[in-house]
């Protein structure tokens, strides 16, 4: 199948590219620069970004399917704007491009944070409504919320099989940007001076990647499909990564307001000091929900099979540690 990708060259882009060429598709990604990697696999590079009408039409040209990967991720309010630029404009303009060059079928990456987010601990399902009241605060949330709205309505008006994958958290190896496993990586600087108190889902980047391949063939037209390997509350997330690395837990443990303003002190006393803030307002604040998601749709439907998520976590603190310090051994 010829198949254009954008966001190839992401922590889960580039897991995405590989697949999809080792399982026999034909390639061609979007991309800023040139991507010696991808050549090497022997995809087809096109140079641009989106929202770029030229780049876009130049991608999907004689595509038979979109996989839809390009973002960004960001708890900084200030980016709001350019979120948005990309994944609504973006996608926007990329969707347009797709059904004039009559493209058959579509795979979005969203995000499990349009529907999966509480402040109290439940199991969210794709059958649950938009977290606007919770998630309002938060930009990427939001401009994510309006991609898929977008997304789904274009696809529907046009007769469009979209199909779209809500991953959770991603985690585990080659995440350079620390797009994802930043938090992590703040666990291991012991940057992270409060135990937060909600849950997360996270998924394996590699088990993601293999329902992105899935999606090429199967999945349900029209619908969402959450990837998510496992659910924790915080507690037990930090437990089992203090297990692997002999980095202690946060010990302190306040009361939810008194961790936000927390934050929210330690960031004006960064700016008036002219330095960042060891975790910001929004990540606090995050912090305090709950993201737990229900997979087992995915299950049915891709063949979604999550790893243990000791063998995720395991691996990713071998990455970062390989990559970003050297030295401390994983027990």
């Amino acid at each position: 199948m010829k198949v254009a990708l954008t966001g190839g060259t992401g922590f889960l882009g580039r897991r995405v590219a590989e697949r999809l060429v080792t399982a026999g598709h034909e390639l061609t990604l979007l991309a800023r620069s040139p991507v010696p990697w991808a050549e090497k696999l022997g995809a087809r590079v096109v140079r641009g970004e989106l929202p770029n009408p030229a780049a876009a039409k130049l991608l999907v040209e004689g595509a038979e399917a979109l996989v839809h990967l390009a973002g960004r991720v960001s708890r900084d309010p200030a980016d709001g704007p350019a979120m948005y630029r990309l994944h609504v404009e973006g996608t926007r303009g990329l969707l347009e491009a797709a059904a004039t060059a009559k493209v058959r079928r579509v795979v979005l990456a969203s995000s499990s944070g349009t529907v999966g987010v509480s402040r109290t601990e439940r199991i969210a399902t794709e059958e649950d409504d938009y977290p606007v009241e919770v998630v309002g605060r938060w930009p990427y949330y939001l401009s994510k919320i309006y991609e898929e709205k977008l997304a789904l309505s274009f696809c529907a008006e046009r007769a469009i099989p979209l199909i779209c994958l809500n991953p959770s958290l991603i985690l585990g190896p080659g995440d350079e940007r620390l797009s994802s496993t930043g938090d992590v990586w703040k666990f291991l600087q012991q940057d992270i001076p409060a135990m937060p108190s909600g849950g997360l889902s996270f998924v394996d980047v590699r088990d993601a990647a293999l329902a992105f391949e899935a999606a090429l063939t199967r999945g349900r037209a029209g619908e969402r499909h959450l990837l998510g390997g496992a659910n924790m509350p915080f507690t037990e997330f930090f437990a089992r990564l203090s297990r692997l690395t002999g980095v202690p837990p946060p010990r302190l443990r306040l009361p939810s307001r008194v961790n936000v303003w927390g934050a929210e002190a330690l960031t004006r006393w960064a700016k008036l000091r002219g330095t960042e803030p060891p975790i910001d307002r929004a990540s606090v604040e995050m912090g305090e929900c709950f993201f737990y998601v229900d997979g087992s749709k995915a299950r049915r439907e891709l063949g979604f099979e999550p790893r243990e998520p000791q063998e995720t976590l395991r691996d990713t603190v071998r990455d970062l540690e390989a990559r970003l310090r050297g030295q401390r051994t994983v027990r």
